[in-house]
């Protein structure tokens, strides 16, 4: 098992981050300090806010890291071949997350796409032409009822059939010759009847290939390499969410047939399923730097923040009368410091969507989720210093509604 002292091994013999970036092509100083001045969201009259909500693709998923920047802003410099650098990425992803093999995917659902394109087709250059047309290939996937969720139309993209089933003998009675992959989302790992361990045990038995779909699960950082691990023979990542790289970048990680056969729809290839999944050098090389920034980290240090950061909400928000809050932890997905308010309606004479609206209209603007009984923020997408801000505002809404008894 791989241990966050190894990765901190092998992250110490590779190139530093700073050493890719003394090209002389690189954009002066000057020029660079002229164009950032330039405040381009408030000339096209978009608004900015403060992220309490998480890494929401409707929200632009995370922020960049500024070696991930500079990492893009390096290879916008340089041509290079673009397969070419996806194997080499590919390689150095694979060697650290202890997997047999990667490549730089457009976003978690593209990966999803492309892993099933490349189960059904294999190297056959005349089935990766043809599809989503299955004539001669095996036609469906088999998915847990309480797995079904919109992202996967990333897996009837391919043309298959998609068939449920809720209990482990459905899953293996629902198994026939036209089985092409059995999907899991993660996410849900613990809403099914099939747990993840069993779902890699009986693709194994009746050797299917498995895909597990774990978009926004990391945090943890062992998430990276646990279900490789574990047998899943192909697993997804989002890249711009925990591990901050590019939001229209994502991972997809597992056997090396299968990664290889991925790669054979997407560009520089014209004639597939995937030409519209292009991911550019750019996104290719700043998900590496993305993902070594990752798993540099002090996770330890990153949650003892966040706790901190939303206790100090917590207690702002439950000094108003009336107001109660719940620190939590989702178990999978967005596996994070997490807080719900609510509040008594006979005391504070306002709706969750009334607050939540008050953040987002205030200024800076705050974006929040939650549902009709209760207003719910993160702070891990903040910038440091924001959750002050916040704690305030949310205070102030709830103290101007409040009856005064």
């Amino acid at each position: 098992m791989i241990t966050r002292r190894m990765l901190i091994k092998q992250l110490s013999v590779l190139p530093l981050v700073g050493t890719l970036f003394n090209k002389e092509t690189l954009i002066d100083n000057d020029t660079q300090a002229r164009v950032l001045r330039r405040d381009y969201f408030e000339e096209l009259g978009v608004r900015t806010f403060i992220n309490a909500a998480g890494t929401y693709t409707a929200l632009t998923g995370s922020l960049m890291e500024p070696e991930v920047i500079e990492a893009i802003k390096y290879a916008s410099h340089e041509y290079v071949v673009l397969d070419e650098l996806q194997d080499k990425v590919g390689e150095r992803i694979a060697s650290l997350l202890h997997c047999e093999a990667a490549t730089v995917t457009s976003g978690a659902a593209s990966a999803i796409t492309l892993g099933l394109a490349g189960i059904l087709t294999g190297m056959d250059e005349e089935k990766i032409i043809q599809l989503p047309d299955l004539t001669g290939m095996k036609s469906e996937v088999i998915i847990q009822k309480k797995h079904r969720i919109t992202y996967d139309h990333a897996i009837r993209n391919c043309g298959v059939r998609l068939v449920e089933v809720e209990t482990l003998k459905d899953l293996e009675e629902a198994i026939s010759d036209k089985t092409a992959m059995l999907w899991f989302l993660n996410a849900n790992n613990y809403v099914g009847n099939i747990r993840d361990s069993e779902f890699v045990e009986t693709g194994k038995k009746y050797g299917i290939p498995t895909f597990n779909d774990c978009a926004a699960d990391v945090p943890p950082v062992e998430n990276l390499w646990k279900y490789t691990d574990m047998g899943f023979d192909l697993v997804t990542f989002s890249g711009g969410k925990g591990m901050r790289g590019p939001q229209s970048a994502g991972l997809l990680l597992g056997k090396k047939e299968y990664i290889q056969a991925a790669r054979r729809h997407v560009p520089p290839r014209g004639n597939t399923i995937g030409r519209g999944m292009k991911v550019n050098k750019e996104e290719v090389l700043g998900m590496l730097v993305a993902l070594e920034k990752y798993l540099a980290r002090d996770h330890e240090a990153d949650w003892r923040n966040w706790e901190s950061q939303i206790k100090l909400i917590s207690d702002s928000a439950s000094s108003v009368k009336g107001v109660s809050t719940e620190i939590h932890v989702p178990d999978v997905a967005n596996h994070v410091p997490s807080l719900r308010i609510r509040w008594d309606r006979e005391k504070i004479k306002i709706t969750t969507e009334e607050a939540r609206e008050n953040l987002r209209k205030g200024n800076p603007s705050i974006e929040t989720v939650g549902g009709e009984d209760s207003v719910d923020i993160t702070t891990w997408m903040m910038r440091p210093g924001q959750e002050r801000i916040v704690a305030r505002r949310v205070r102030e809404i709830l103290e101007e509604a409040r009856t005064i008894t």
